[in-house]
């Protein structure tokens, strides 16, 4: 879902540069990229990763004769520590398709997640 109204505005205040948000597409490395290599950045105390994931199909998706769906996860954690150095409960992740659609709600779902 989108963020709460007004949610926009405080992310321009705090940026101070006129930017609709603190992470940007442009900030993330493109689907052909994220199909070999995961992608770690950081934004003011804020860790995240972008990777291909392979999960369990839903029901009606696997009729199709698929069993496993490729998901972009995307995960985000506080600082200071890497990925593997941080404990999983320090941990919040979500899965969006692995599309160029799907990057751009992964930045979206950050920068909520940031202005929580």
């Amino acid at each position: 879902g989108r963020g709460a109204p007004g949610s926009v505005s405080r992310i321009i205040k705090r940026q101070g540069k006129g930017g609709v948000g603190m992470i940007e597409r442009r900030d993330v490395m493109p689907i052909n990229f994220l199909k070999k290599e995961r992608f770690t950045g950081s934004y003011k105390g804020m860790r995240y990763r972008m990777e291909k994931a392979e999960r369990e199909a839903k029901e009606e998706e696997a009729a199709d004769g698929g069993g496993k769906e490729t998901v972009l996860r995307v995960t985000w954690w506080p600082e200071p520590y890497a990925f593997l150095a941080t404990p999983d409960e320090q941990k919040t992740w979500k899965e969006f398709p692995f599309t160029e659609d799907g990057i751009v709600s992964g930045v979206e779902w950050l920068n909520e997640q940031y202005d929580a």
